[in-house]
């Protein structure tokens, strides 16, 4: 039965640099990169490419040694010109002179009336084998799944509630036929539910209003109300030894163009925001393009792969990430200030009233913000601000704390389960002792996967 959430705690960030609903047209870059780095617990990476090889789309690059079945593959076809290696020769990215015309590796392709028919084996198979099962992600841990695993149920977000974060609606047009094939091929792994969750307060397009074998669920409130997590803990909390499957709406699609074209394609459309973005809109772009064609105002700039939040800063040669469907430029703040930070700002976006408090009478005014800290590491400081932002039953503060102490059993009591680096964004952002918190979350998680 479908569910309204009304969510009250949290804090938007009204930057400036939306992009607009306009596709713009963009050179295909000269070099694409696939990074393992990209997928959280993935370590031990096996190549099966070496540089002069030649790959297609779909084309196997690497896979993990743990488990050989499930292969990663380039998402353009071309040559691989360069392995990049990092300590102890870890793979950091295998890089692909691409091909002008990209050629796909041919996969078995049914009917959109076939796909009810195909077999669970047979839809594992063809997900393992195209790269299609990286999309499907694993809680807790935030990994891979596992194809072994039976999830109690499987849950998708079809909105972005992250600063400048794209418009699923806008991003999915025209991809119904695409989608709904992605969701009957999902619906094969699980017994339960699988949840689709829609944004309550905002325009809901027919392909997630239409969408069957799923439950539609309305989710309301500021950041981080479309963070996948968060909506598990309202929808159906995890338990220790509990495990769910999350799969983004572009996921979904990619999946069922799978399964209809019989291709693995990784294009999608991204989001081209920021303030120091010249063209703000839409560009078709691969999985793990140079972002090297976009053009920025300036020099002096952060380029991140995904949102402020929880991007990676990769840099105007840098690659888009594996799973972003967005890239930002914002200015870089490499300046000091004398009491800057705690002086009353108009111009400031601050969760803080005593640093920020003009901001808070501007009502709705974008802010440009840079990437200057206003303030240095320092020791914690508690301030109960943390659970103010986490609308979910969890102590942050005590976590986190558990998780330095490498408390393995508080760190369960206190929800480590239940969240990823996402989910702990916006603690990172108010936090005036400016302690890499995601960092320190993944740090807990690996922890207890390995424990």
């Amino acid at each position: 039965m479908s569910q309204t959430i009304k969510l009250k705690k949290g804090f938007d960030l009204n930057l400036a640099g939306k992009a607009e609903n306009k596709t713009i047209e963009v050179t295909q870059p000269d070099t694409f990169a696939l990074k393992p780095t990209d997928f959280n617990g993935l370590n031990r990476p096996k190549l099966v490419v070496k540089e002069g090889d030649n790959v297609k789309a779909g084309s196997p690059v690497f896979f993990e040694r743990n488990e050989e079945d499930i292969l990663y593959t380039s998402p353009v076809s071309g040559e691989i010109v360069e392995i990049k290696r990092g300590e102890k020769r870890k793979v950091l990215e295998i890089k692909i002179l691409a091909d002008k015309q990209v050629e796909f590796e041919k996969f078995k392709s049914y009917a959109a009336s076939e796909i009810s028919g195909v077999s669970k084996e047979d839809a594992l198979d063809q997900l393992k084998k195209s790269g299609g099962w990286t999309n499907i992600i694993q809680r807790p841990y935030g990994i891979v799944a596992n194809p072994a695993d039976s999830p109690k149920a499987i849950f998708i977000s079809a909105f972005d509630s992250s600063p400048l974060a794209p418009d699923y609606n806008y991003v999915l047009q025209g991809q119904e036929q695409y989608f709904q094939a992605g969701l009957d091929i999902l619906k094969k792994f699980t017994t339960g539910t699988v949840h689709l969750n829609v944004d309550a307060n905002a325009e809901v397009s027919q392909i997630f209003s239409n969408a069957k074998n799923v439950q539609l669920n309305k989710i309301s409130g500021p950041h981080p109300a479309g963070n996948v997590g968060v909506q598990i803990h309202h929808l159906d909390p995890m338990s220790k030894g509990e495990i769910a499957w999350t799969v983004s709406p572009v996921g979904v699609a990619i999946i069922g163009k799978l399964f209809i074209e019989g291709v693995y394609d990784t294009s999608r459309l991204v989001a081209l925001t920021g303030s120091q973005m010249k063209e703000r809109g839409y560009a078709k772009m691969y999985a793990g393009a140079s972002l090297n064609k976009l053009s920025m105002e300036g020099d002096n700039n952060r380029v991140i792969s995904g949102n402020v939040l929880t991007g990676e800063g990769v840099g105007a040669e840098g690659y888009l990430g594996n799973y972003h469907n967005q890239v930002t430029a914002i200015p870089e703040g490499k300046y000091e200030e004398f009491l800057g930070w705690i002086l009353p700002s108009t111009k400031k976006l601050s969760f803080h009233k005593a640093f920020g408090m003009l901001t808070f009478l501007n009502g709705k005014k974008e802010f440009e913000v840079d990437t200057n800290t206003h303030g240095e590491e320092r020791n914690f400081v508690i301030s109960g601000a943390f659970e103010e932002v986490m609308p979910m039953d969890i102590l942050p503060t005590y976590l986190f704390k558990a998780i330095l102490a490498e408390d393995y059993d508080d760190m369960e009591a206190l929800g480590i389960y239940e969240v990823i680096e996402e989910d702990v964004a916006l603690c990172e952002f108010i936090d005036i002792s400016k302690n890499p918190l995601q960092e320190i979350l993944r740090e807990g998680i690996d922890l207890i996967k390995e424990g």
